[in-house]
């Protein structure tokens, strides 16, 4: 699971007045935090934006007056009988400790690890959101983040985003690409600035996806647009954050797509706009590992590769030879997921 999968819940309870509540809220929704758990309903909070109201009553958590979960105390490591038998019971297991050189987490993440019951842990700080996050290296689904102060919920966004996936990729060495007539191709366009050697693996078959390069380049006729990777045909895969994949053509503003640099780094970024327009492709092949792959690209200037160095290699420039980055995977897809399976994509 990666960090940016890990579900946030802001605790925003009373201390001496109001106000403590009125600034959790305000700076959660800043941080990009919308699930908010509350002990009581307070309709003028809605002034300060929107957000998924969770209400904390007698240990039990509730949305739209359903139950979603239940507050779970550990006070020594007997307790932790009582918490496997949530598994199951409820969607969200939240984990409240006095003493977190007690808390048995190891055998709690193992245990609920597979299951549709979520397990999170109620920290304080970044410090111990960093702890959980990285226990077992698979970590907790989620954390309830009851802040020392507003400051650290700053600092578990900062968290989320300092680590990022890293994706395996290896050399590809091109053997021929051809024009093969017009198509609908995909622009897909994203809510950050993408930098310079970054793109987004895409590719005909999911065992080969190739790193289509941003338009973070500003070519004699055409502006940069470095939110932009005109990605490739409507039927193209594209990888997703946590290993999945996606058709180009169902992806949709607020989907997240992985920015992935030559060496592997990558980080999510939300979709803000996707552009199908019928325009002329190049289909171009490539070789590695002893295997071939293909993907279908438009036929402009601004259409670029990622290449082993960081650089870019505009479609124009392409020849046999060259070399182009790839991710590599073995098996198939059944709705976006690795699957075990032999599948022949040509």
């Amino acid at each position: 699971m990666r960090p940016l999968d890990r579900l946030v819940w802001v605790g925003a309870f009373p201390h001496e007045d109001n106000e403590d509540v009125r600034s959790i809220v305000s700076v959660a929704l800043e941080a990009g935090f919308d699930e908010i758990v509350l002990a009581k309903q307070d309709e003028s909070l809605r002034a300060l934006g929107r957000f998924s109201p969770i209400f904390l009553k007698d240990n039990i958590f509730l949305f739209d007056d359903a139950e979603i979960g239940r507050l779970a105390t550990i006070r020594s490591a007997k307790d932790e009988i009582s918490v496997r038998g949530l598994k199951g019971v409820t969607n969200h297991v939240v984990v409240r400790t006095e003493d977190w050189k007690i808390i048995p987490l190891e055998n709690l993440i193992a245990h609920f690890q597979g299951s549709e019951t979520r397990l999170l842990v109620e920290v304080r700080d970044a410090a111990e959101a960093k702890l959980v996050f990285e226990a077992m290296e698979v970590g907790v689904h989620g954390i309830l983040l009851v802040p020392s102060s507003p400051n650290e919920i700053r600092a578990v966004r900062g968290l989320l985003e300092a680590v990022r996936e890293d994706v395996s990729l290896v050399r590809a060495a091109v053997t021929s690409i051809r024009p093969i007539g017009l198509g609908d191709r995909v622009c897909v366009d994203t809510c950050s600035l993408l930098r310079d050697g970054e793109g987004m693996l895409v590719g005909n078959s999911s065992s080969g996806l190739f790193l289509v390069h941003a338009e973070t380049a500003e070519t004699g006729y055409v502006a940069a647009r470095p939110f932009r990777v005109n990605a490739g045909a409507v039927h193209a895969y594209i990888y997703l954050p946590g290993g999945k994949t996606q058709y180009l053509s169902e992806l949709r503003a607020g989907d997240e797509v992985l920015a992935v640099d030559s060496q592997g780094r990558a980080r999510a970024v939300i979709v803000g706009r996707v552009k199908v327009e019928r325009r002329p492709l190049l289909l171009l092949e490539a070789e590695a590992d002893g295997r071939r792959h293909t993907t279908i690209v438009q036929n402009a200037e601004t259409i670029r590769f990622v290449t082993p160095e960081g650089g870019s290699l505009a479609v124009g420039q392409v020849k046999p030879g060259d070399e182009v980055l790839l991710r590599l995977e073995e098996g198939g897809r059944h709705f976006g997921m690795r699957i075990r399976e032999t599948i022949a994509e040509r």
